[in-house]
């Protein structure tokens, strides 16, 4: 089965017509000949909505997916991200049949779950216990099955409470909650996610990653789509990366993060990407003037891996030499929680004037992730002389340091710690 295609996307385009700015008529004569011609336009507009054949630039036509191919085989984890508007979703409706291409074609090779927007697929009239039987039939499955998974899915989303309650008068967290526990436990070939974890509190969305990722070991199909690159890289093996309605990238997912990452946060203002802070310009009085990130040669580095060597060379200005003076760099996680602190103490006491003083970090043990950078000068005895808590984030790419395969992420570790085991015979 794992060398066998489950999903193949050929050429695929979406297309949608938009709306047009109202024509507006300066005299009462041209206004009542639109009138009279109206219904015959109104028509020739309505046959023409489904044709979008030679109309690739109007400008009423807007492409949400253009030309996109791809394949993933049964039992492949794929991650599929983008920035909002990407055509992340419409690429998930197609192969979900929600709706069908202007172009090219999607094949399905096998039975497919999907959740799409919270609750898809829930009757809002029906109660819960119904819409999991419903949604069971909708799989094509039978009374017996859904029966021996009930309690597991009713278990699972922690809403066995309200089974017996109309879903409309559901949360939006609890809705979510009973229809992934379907998707999941309903035993698809595929899944198609969006963003689920989007909703829902942390313990749940660990107990939807950790079931997402069993299914994927399970040798199912698992596509999923989020902003959550932490999850991406702990789920996938490999990343589709949409942009404008395109494929720019495809293959292993750290790569795909970290292609992600980088597009996403941009150039720096001065247009130098390795460039993480540059503040304005100083006024005489202590500041941090730039934060560059750069190799051991002093070269810029434009892409940080865990157990890179990096340099961080903090530009700064001081109106006096200060012996007790010394600059601090500091690394958080997305918790805000501070992992590191790097002071140069006494050794490089600050200096009068514009100078620079780097920070070698041999093997930078950090999880693939984002982390904020916290910048300052200060006195010996904890005084801020200067300080930017959120100067600015560096990305951290996957490299599988430990050859496991998969690269280190925040949900197993904080820290990639370089190590050794070694073994000997008990006496």
């Amino acid at each position: 089965m794992s060398g066998k295609i489950a999903i193949s996307v050929e050429g695929l385009g979406k297309a949608y017509r938009i709306g047009m700015e109202e024509q507006r008529h300066e005299t009462f004569v041209g206004a009542c000949a639109a009138f009279l011609r109206s219904p015959f336009k109104n028509f020739r507009e309505v046959r023409g909505l489904g044709n979008f054949d030679g109309a690739e630039d109007a400008s009423d036509i807007i492409w949400a997916l253009k030309d996109v191919s791809f394949e993933v085989k049964h039992g492949e984890a794929v991650g599929i991200i983008g920035r909002n508007g990407a055509g992340k979703s419409t690429l998930l409706k197609i192969l979900s049949r929600i709706t069908e291409p202007t172009r090219g074609r999607a094949e399905i090779h096998g039975r497919v779950a999907s959740l799409l927007e919270v609750g898809t697929g829930f009757h809002p009239d029906l109660t819960g216990r119904e819409n999991v039987y419903l949604n069971g039939t909708i799989l094509g499955m039978k009374k017996s099955e859904v029966d021996a998974k009930f309690d597991q899915i009713v278990d699972f989303s922690g809403v066995e409470k309200f089974m017996d309650t109309p879903v409309k008068r559901y949360s939006s967290g609890m809705r979510v909650r009973l229809a992934f526990s379907v998707a999941a436990h309903l035993e698809p070939e595929i899944l198609i996610v969006d963003e689920v974890l989007a909703v829902g509190d942390a313990e749940f969305q660990k107990k939807c990653l950790g079931k997402m990722e069993n299914a994927a070991s399970q040798g199912r199909t698992v596509l999923f789509v989020s902003h959550n690159m932490e999850a991406v890289l702990t789920l996938c093996g490999r990343g589709v990366i949409l942009n404008d309605g395109g494929v720019s990238f495809i293959g292993d997912a750290p790569e795909a993060v970290h292609r992600y990452q980088h597009a996403s946060l941009g150039p720096a203002e001065n247009g130098q990407s390795h460039v993480i802070w540059a503040g304005p310009p100083s006024n005489g009085k202590y500041s941090v003037d730039k934060l560059e990130v750069l190799d051991l040669d002093g070269r810029p580095k434009r892409g940080l891996q865990t157990w890179d060597d990096v340099r961080f060379r903090i530009h700064y200005t001081a109106p006096e030499d200060l012996k007790a003076g010394s600059a601090i760099l500091e690394i958080r996680d997305y918790r805000d929680t501070r992992l590191a602190v790097m002071d140069s103490g006494l050794a490089l006491p600050l200096k009068a004037g514009s100078h620079f003083v780097d920070c070698v970090v041999p093997r930078l043990p950090l999880a693939a992730g984002d982390y904020f950078i916290g910048l300052g000068l200060a006195l010996s005895n904890a005084q801020w002389l200067w300080r930017n808590a959120n100067a600015g984030i560096i990305v951290v790419g996957g490299r599988d340091v430990f050859a496991s395969g998969r690269p280190p992420v925040h949900s197993r570790m904080l820290f990639a710690v370089p190590h050794q085991w070694s073994a000997s015979p008990t006496r």
